[in-house]
């Protein structure tokens, strides 16, 4: 007759052996780490992931090989002949072995249970931190974890905007971040990262948590702060009225740029490409009277068939505002706010156009990046200003260490991430922009319409250049200045717009 065993024998075998080993490890190094983050947060993101998401994993995976073990040795004696019955574990409360036993698993379980919560509940926060987002993909993330470090929304958690409030988006950012898992492992994710987003929340839910267009009102004043390629780096600023405008009805608010996000007004549109940069097609809803006004660029209409199977995309903030926290900024700009913040000296003789010209070169990495800005930049002092590079080595220096950081900010080569592979849609400067619709060539079905592209319906020119506010003529605040071109190219500037010329280097 086979020998009798009793129940809990089961567990005296290799594989429950492992899980509570596991357990018991993984446990272990749970609460150390606990104890050691209670007295010194954890920095470190690969440690956050093993503590947070790897650990209880595989305290949990040891917990269930115990009753696997069991299981599988109880079917292993059973073939074997030395197990004929089994019967179900009875409980007899009366028995205090066994009421001591019910009592500890019942306390247990609720502790791991309240363990569990805990833990879960630091998980989803973890995963929802800046440094999860940025820093687990390193090499992936660095472009836009560094320039978000340096945008105005640095205090902003990623989530805040990519995911927003509510259970559902955070279930499917978590379950389109499994892809984005598997094509960091496999090393076939996309470089540059392809902008914009398709998947986006709308800015809608996410953007005017903050920001809300109703109480936007008036005009902003801003000062751009140019500097010209010649040899005196000359001082060129333009200081601007835009018209904001607002989107509230009840406060004459329904004008000025942010009229496009009247909660009266639906605007739909249309792109041929996968940037939004050529816009063709355009349907603006007046939810209050119900008139609809369809625009088309007449150089270049949509055709019907493409007309029939292409989806209109509501605009939001995100359409203008495409790079709110993540601004590759171009080297014309980065230098010149090098410059007036005093990290460059402007008095060294052709700083602007040396600087530019460095930043606009392709390199391979950010260490061949660094050494060729510096051998550029002093190349060129030592051939066509040996006297200066001698007595003012020490700006030189101070310039190229300037360059090199704004590199290091806006440029990473090992992503193929430039300025140019991110057009920013704020104004119209060095890529469309505004103009994508505003180009006077939109108009409504019935030709009376147009789109405008005059540039005071955005803004007004208070000052530029050498014209300050002490000069004796009288401004119409109205209609501000005329534009003055600071470099005589004749009237041609007149007939296009600034993109076609500016690309964020030397034109």
């Amino acid at each position: 007759m086979a020998e009798k065993k009793k129940f809990p024998w089961l567990a005296y075998n290799w594989v429950s052996l492992a899980g509570a080993v596991i357990a018991v490890v993984a446990g272990f190094i749970i609460a150390f780490l606990l104890v050691i983050n209670a007295i010194t947060p954890i920095r470190n993101v690969y440690v956050g992931i093993i503590l947070y998401m790897v650990l209880p994993i595989a305290l949990i995976g040891g917990l269930l090989i115990i009753p696997a073990g069991m299981y599988a040795q109880w079917r292993r004696e059973q073939k074997q002949g030395k197990i004929t019955y089994l019967k179900w574990p009875s409980i007899d409360l009366n028995n205090r072995r066994q009421r001591n036993a019910a009592m500890t698993f019942i306390l247990g379980t609720a502790a791991f249970i309240l363990i569990s919560a805990v833990g879960i509940y630091q998980a989803y926060h973890y995963t929802d931190s800046v440094r999860f987002c940025g820093l687990t993909c390193h090499s992936v993330m660095a472009p836009e974890y560094t320039t978000y470090q340096d945008s105005p929304h640095a205090r902003v958690a990623c989530v805040a905007c990519h995911i927003g409030p509510g259970v559902g988006w955070y279930a499917k950012s978590k379950l389109a971040g499994l892809y984005q898992v598997y094509a960091v492992l496999a090393d076939v994710y996309p470089r540059p990262i392809p902008q914009p987003i398709s998947n986006l929340r709308p800015a809608r839910e996410t953007c005017e948590q903050c920001h809300w267009p109703r109480q936007f009102f008036g005009a902003q004043q801003r000062r751009f702060n140019h500097y010209l390629y010649d040899k005196a780096n000359t001082y060129w600023p333009i200081n601007m009225l835009i018209k904001i405008g607002g989107g509230n009805p009840n406060v004459s608010g329904t004008r000025g740029i942010h009229w496009h996000m009247n909660p009266w007004i639906q605007i739909e549109y249309i792109a041929r490409d996968k940037k939004r940069q050529d816009i063709p097609w355009i349907r603006v809803t007046n939810r209050k009277t119900g008139e609809i006004t369809v625009f088309q660029d007449v150089s270049a209409p949509l055709s019907k068939k493409d007309l029939s199977v292409a989806r209109p995309r509501i605009m939001d903030c995100i359409d203008c505002h495409n790079h709110p926290s993540h601004a590759f900024h171009s080297p014309d700009y980065v230098i010149d706010r090098a410059i007036f913040s005093g990290d460059i000296n402007r008095f060294v003789p052709d700083i602007k156009k040396v600087a530019v010209n460095a930043l606009d070169r392709k390199y391979k990495s950010t260490g061949d990046a660094y050494s060729g800005i510096a051998r550029a930049v002093t190349d060129f002092y030592l051939r066509n200003y040996p006297d200066l590079y001698s007595r003012e080595q020490r700006e030189i220096d101070g310039a190229i260490e300037a360059i090199q950081r704004e590199f290091s900010k806006s440029i990473f080569p090992s992503m193929n991430v430039r300025w140019s592979e991110y057009p920013d849609n704020i104004g119209h400067f060095i890529s469309r922009g505004c103009m994508r619709c505003h180009d006077g060539k939109h108009k409504s079905s019935d030709g009376l319409t147009v789109i405008p592209n005059d540039c005071r319906t955005c803004h007004i020119i208070l000052s530029q250049g050498t014209q300050g506010p002490g000069r004796s003529e009288k401004l119409d605040l109205r209609t501000g200045l005329d534009f003055e071109h600071p470099v005589d190219i004749g009237g041609e500037w007149k007939t296009g717009a600034c993109y076609e010329c500016h690309s964020g280097i030397e034109p």
